[in-house]
């Protein structure tokens, strides 16, 4: 019981001290910026984003759960990449997944994104990119609603919106 009580100590003072050390808002591990994506420099997309957006976009980075501006969003129209303004998501494939992301169960055409596997921080998932600059939207996850089956969890902060009409 000791030992228990012991090791529960070692284990918070471990995780306090190397938190810090961890990158911020979720990121996972450095993603070389593409040169030259759409013309643009790596300063140049600094520049042109929000140091947010940059974040999630090109360091892999994850907005906090239940802070994005698209999450309750139920107006009916296409979502864009934030960076690339490719389109990506439309409205007709929207739902409330409770989870604090916006939620798709496919993207807009099989050609918008990719699904590329993504190992970081122990975990075997599949990260979702743009098709057209590679983009880092978010992830897919196997627990979605019928017909797909595929929760297509993204980063609301790597979304534009464009209203329909």
């Amino acid at each position: 019981m000791i030992i228990r009580g012991i090791s529960l100590i070692v284990f918070a003072v471990a995780v306090l001290v190397v938190w810090p050390l961890l990158p911020a808002g979720g990121e996972q591990a450095e993603k070389p910026l593409p040169e030259g994506v759409m013309g643009l420099t790596a300063e140049q997309w600094r520049e042109k984003l929000s140091s947010l957006e940059y974040k999630v976009l090109w360091k892999k980075g994850t907005e906090a759960p239940f802070s994005g501006d698209l999450l309750y969003n139920k107006k009916k129209g296409t979502y864009v990449t934030a960076g690339c303004g490719q389109p990506v998501f439309s409205s007709e494939h929207k739902y409330d997944s409770k989870t604090g992301w916006p939620s798709f169960w496919r993207p807009i055409s099989e050609d918008a994104v990719r699904i590329v596997p993504d190992n970081s921080f122990g975990l075997r998932r599949y990260e979702v990119v743009s098709s057209k600059c590679g983009e880092h939207l978010g992830h897919v996850f196997k627990d979605g609603p019928p017909p797909t089956g595929l929760r297509y969890c993204i980063n609301s902060v790597a979304l534009d919106f464009i209203p329909s009409g």
